[in-house]
């Protein structure tokens, strides 16, 4: 059976009714039902939030309603079943549920971007048995990327052909929500040097998930290790991902938008906390003659700074979420390019957002809002960890080098 570590005592074990579903999850119809639902579960995950990040406690109970609420299906084809939301509707969910806590609306990222690749370049079998779980409740965890790689596309984890099928060997790392997942999708590359998604059920044998995520921000994620030792695994749970990277597919784009999508989220609860806090605890300062802090006109520009840098991010993010849906609908080179230049935007402006949101929180409240009993530091760690998804630098370079050298973004899950 699958090993479920805990490393160091950092957290609670995980008890196998994570696991087990009496009934199918919920399955969501509509657009508008989405969001209603994710602001019904919004203001559920709010009431522990502060207290699971300060414990470091696993979202146990909470992540099994946020599967079982149909919110992890939505992108599900509707030829299969699903809602197949817009992105623009994705982005919604995402950033509502990271209003609250971001380490829970990180959780279903790698999961999402997986349904993609399912329709991208897995066979019609394959998709009806895959879509099928998702839509019962079933959720996707991750083993892709790799701690001491040489980059993060240098993979070292082994696909071989074995005599009764395939086995995988290596070691993953930031393995976010592997923990807390049914189905392990595990990228490891076959002797032509070729990347696949290898997809085992987490009671596979040779799989050993440790909870060793030490992050000072997004603590509840539990990204940490996955050892694979000799794992066996059937061909017909094999699938080509590095197809999608072969040809234009919005693959990367959806990967990196719904990463935005969450700084966005931090970024929106951030300014909440903020105006929250200004309104009944700061004190106004001692030469501005005033009775209130939310009346000092300083602080006023700044909320009201935040508030337009806020709009104009999430603003992007709807344009390259409607991009995103055209190139679903018509995949050509142009619209993946436009739909790729979006998301590096929106992720360069809610990157910034957040990080200033969380830099302005403790500025405009005072010095009483960095008591550690408060916790309010949870903002500006989050945003600080959840922003290196991925660096905004090369965002900048992929957009600049399009429109001034006619240079095409890089095909893969970074960019």
């Amino acid at each position: 059976m699958t090993s479920l570590s805990s490393a160091h005592g950092r957290s609670q074990a995980v008890p196998l009714s994570v696991f087990e579903q009496s009934k199918d999850a919920h399955i969501i119809r509509s657009d508008e039902e989405a969001i209603e639902v994710a602001k019904q579960l919004a203001q559920e995950f709010a009431q522990e939030a502060s207290e699971r990040d300060r414990e470091r406690r696993l979202p146990l109970n909470e992540i099994q309603q946020f599967s079982q609420s149909g919110l992890w299906a939505i992108t599900v084809p509707k030829q299969f079943g699903g809602a197949q939301v817009k992105y623009r509707t994705l982005t919604e969910v995402i950033k509502t549920i990271a209003s609250v806590d971001p380490s829970l609306a990180q959780l279903p990222q790698n999961h999402l971007a997986f349904i993609e690749h399912l329709r991208l370049d897995a066979g019609p079998e394959q998709q009806q048995f895959f879509f099928n779980l998702v839509l019962r409740g079933i959720r996707f965890g991750n083993a892709f990327s790799e701690k001491h790689s040489k980059t993060v596309a240098d993979l070292t984890t082994t696909l071989k052909k074995t005599e009764h099928g395939y086995e995988i060997n290596g070691k993953k790392f930031f393995a976010t929500g592997a923990l807390l997942a049914h189905w392990v999708p595990i990228v490891a590359v076959n002797e032509q040097g070729q990347p696949y998604a290898a997809l085992v059920p987490r009671e596979t044998s040779g799989v050993n998930i440790i909870n060793d995520w030490s992050g000072f921000g997004q603590r509840t994620t539990a990204s940490g290790t996955v050892e694979l030792n000799q794992v066996p695994v059937r061909e017909e749970y094999l699938i080509p991902i590095y197809q999608a990277f072969e040809r234009p597919t919005p693959a990367g784009a959806i990967s990196q938008f719904i990463q935005a999508a969450v700084d966005a989220g931090i970024a929106r609860g951030t300014i909440e906390e903020t105006i929250h806090y200004v309104k009944n605890h700061s004190r106004a300062w001692v030469d501005s003659g005033l009775e209130k802090a939310s009346d000092d006109p300083y602080t006023i520009a700044n909320i009201g700074d935040l508030k337009i840098k806020l709009r104009a991010a999430e603003a992007v993010l709807d344009l390259a979420g409607d991009a995103i849906d055209q190139a679903i609908a018509d995949t050509t080179e142009e619209h993946v390019n436009q739909a790729t230049l979006l998301v590096a935007e929106a992720k360069v402006l809610t990157t910034e957002v957040a990080i200033l949101a969380a830099n302005k929180l403790f500025e405009l409240s005072g010095t009483r809002s960095t008591l550690s009993e408060l916790n309010l530091d949870r903002h500006w760690r989050n945003a600080r960890t959840h922003t290196l998804h991925d660096p905004v630098r090369w965002k900048y370079h992929i957009v600049g080098n399009y429109y001034l050298n006619g240079i095409h973004p890089p095909r893969h899950a970074w960019s």
